[in-house]
């Protein structure tokens, strides 16, 4: 049996999402199972190189998890001709010149998103990544998660008729940081570091709502700073520039030309009340459903209640016991390990990732659009983005 083994720098996996998710949840995990196999019976195993600003940080890392190789000089990795893919988990305010770097020395390229701060320099990632032909994936975690992958076989399977609409809640209350430590960076609130809620999530909502739904066409979008001061990291009082929430209407097209409103609220300001941190509701003319990062239900037209308003009498319906659970039908592994695992084929099979740097363009394109829209208070139509 033949065996490939992929050297893949991973610079950023100091930071949350790069160490968790994408480290410790995603290649770790395939490393340690002896990577996988191809249908051709090839295995292919994955060789980490972690790669940091912050020397410590990353040594210390390196030793945990019993990873060999880790550099500070992003530039070695770049020039290593035995190094075939890099990833980016940085601030998005670096991550144009490294994955610039990389695509033009030949790496294959996988990275979180915004890929750039504008739409203009996601594009030229995008031209370049054609241009040089390497195999350049973006992270869109969400759609392998097991609640979007069950809704998205109700819509494949028809379950809905006539697609109406989407409406979605995301976020939580991030504390201020003076009497609870906040649990998110204070960049996260600082507009000129890359921070805000239009910035962070609506690269994220474009492509749930192209995968589940269809082209995003149009945006009227509301950003706002509910929480105008916070406390950073070494407990100093800070003025928040960034918004904390948005609140979106997205108009789509599905590729059977049906109209559909998807309503998005984001925000960092909200207290739960709801099964998970972000959940979709899927309303169609035959059927209806709702979708967490996890779990998804359902309601078919056949079983739909017929509730009568009367708010003189107590509701006694208990609409939540008249969903049923969509199941796995499927081992449902974790979401970013399977995107790992598809981008990582794809690298070997020399083949385009169906998630790549133009997707990635059309999310920082929606969320500029979102902060224009807010600015001037209007409806603006999304340009088609070609190459």
């Amino acid at each position: 049996m033949t065996t490939r083994t992929l050297r893949i720098a991973m610079n950023g996996i100091t930071g949350r999402m790069g160490y968790r998710q994408h480290l410790v949840r995603s290649v770790l995990p395939i490393r340690d199972a002896g990577g996988f196999l191809l249908e051709d019976g090839t295995r292919v195993q994955v060789e980490p190189i972690l790669v940091g600003r912050r020397e410590g940080a990353v040594r210390e890392i390196a030793e945990r998890h019993g990873v060999e190789h880790w550099t500070t000089d992003v530039d070695s990795v770049m020039n290593d001709p035995s190094v075939d893919i890099y990833f980016d988990a940085q601030l998005t305010s670096l991550r144009k010149a490294t994955l610039t770097a990389a695509m033009k020395a030949g790496k294959h390229v996988y990275t979180e998103k915004p890929t750039a701060e504008s739409l203009e320099e996601a594009v030229e990632l995008a031209r370049l990544g054609q241009e040089t032909g390497v195999t350049a994936g973006v992270v869109h975690d969400k759609l392998y998660l097991p609640g979007l992958v069950k809704l998205r076989r109700l819509v494949d399977q028809g379950f809905f008729g006539r697609i109406l609409s989407l409406r979605g809640e995301f976020g939580y209350w991030v504390f201020e940081g003076d009497v609870q430590p906040a649990q998110r960076p204070s960049w996260n609130y600082r507009k000129e570091d890359g921070g805000g809620m239009v910035v962070d999530m609506f690269c994220h909502w474009n492509y749930v709502l192209e995968g589940i739904l269809g082209k995003v066409d149009a945006v009227t979008a509301k950003a706002v700073t509910h929480i105008p001061t916070r406390w950073d990291e070494q407990g100093k009082e800070y003025t928040a520039t960034a918004d904390d929430a948005a609140y979106g209407i997205f108009e789509v097209t599905t590729p059977d030309g049906d109209p559909v409103v998807a309503q998005i609220n984001s925000s960092w300001a909200v207290r739960v009340f709801r099964d998970e941190l972000v959940e979709f509701q899927v309303d169609g003319t035959r059927g209806s459903a709702v979708a967490g990062l996890r779990n998804c239900v359902a309601q078919e037209r056949a079983h739909t209640p017929k509730p009568v308003w009367n708010p003189d009498l107590p509701v006694t319906e208990p609409f939540r016991d008249q969903w049923l659970e969509v199941p796995n039908n499927a081992d449902l592994d974790n979401g970013f390990k399977l995107q790992w695992e598809e981008f990582l084929r794809d690298v070997v099979a020399g083949r385009p990732h169906r998630y790549g740097l133009l997707s990635a363009a059309r999310g920082v394109q929606l969320a500029e659009l979102g902060l224009q829209s807010s600015a001037e208070g209007r409806r603006l139509e999304i340009p088609e983005l070609t190459l």
